[in-house]
């Protein structure tokens, strides 16, 4: 009854929709979706379809710390839109719909998987921010999947500055030693194979600087999930 009031409406733009929880056409239409031909480590979109699975120059020349990185769209437009309000307007409910897309676009990734850990916030920014969007988004993923989902595997023990300007090389130094796995951690997590879920992947320097951590924790691979990723030239 109180559907046929006030019909659900586009968690982006607010217009009508057939379906809660989801988007219209031209909200869908302004999602760029990431779909094969991408680069197989790093997730990113070929522009060309070579009829094969193929590692970027870039993958090859600068290999990530972890196995595979895999997000639903590329960061513009209304992808960029929906993290953004989910992170910074307090939008918990969008992480039903966006943690959705990414248990699709992760399927494979969470074939492979043991558990499911999210990049975690240091205490400072969570208490400021008074949540954290990739266990949001984590605990999504868990559901649709089955998988576990274990936020207590790492933790981020340095406050660092916000990546947003740094270049490629500053993102590194100021993520050294930013993740730690916890020693009591350490024998739950042993030869597990975790898939790191993150809402945003840009340089990759978060998703390397964890999973690093991870591995030096004791876990025997590392894949990455992300809502959105910035796409770079390959």
């Amino acid at each position: 009854m109180i559907g046929l009031v006030y019909p659900p409406g586009c968690i982006a733009c607010e217009a009508a929709t057939g379906e809660p929880h989801g988007l219209c056409a031209a909200c869908w239409s302004g999602i760029r979706f990431i779909e094969r031909p991408f680069c197989e480590r790093l997730g990113m979109p070929f522009p060309v379809d070579l009829g094969q699975p193929l590692v970027s120059p870039a993958a090859l020349a600068d290999p990530p710390v972890f196995g595979r990185a895999r997000a639903v769209a590329e960061y513009d437009g209304t992808a960029s839109l929906l993290v953004h309000r989910l992170k910074y307007n307090d939008r918990l409910e969008l992480a039903r719909a966006l943690g959705s897309m990414m248990a699709r676009a992760g399927a494979e990734l969470l074939h492979d998987a043991d558990v499911i850990v999210p990049v975690p916030l240091h205490r400072w920014r969570l208490w400021g921010r008074r949540f954290n969007q990739a266990m949001a988004l984590a605990r999504v993923v868990s559901g649709e999947s089955g998988l576990p989902c274990d936020p207590s595997v790492l933790a981020r023990v340095k406050p660092t500055r916000r990546q947003v300007g740094l270049t490629k090389a500053q993102r590194r130094e100021n993520l050294q030693g930013a993740f730690r796995v916890p020693s009591e951690a350490r024998t739950g997590l042993t030869g597990k194979r975790v898939l790191l879920v993150d809402d945003v992947l840009t340089t990759g320097s978060t998703a390397n600087a964890a999973a690093r951590a991870l591995l030096r924790g004791g876990a025997a691979s590392v894949d990455v999930l992300a809502f959105a990723r910035v796409a770079q030239e390959l």
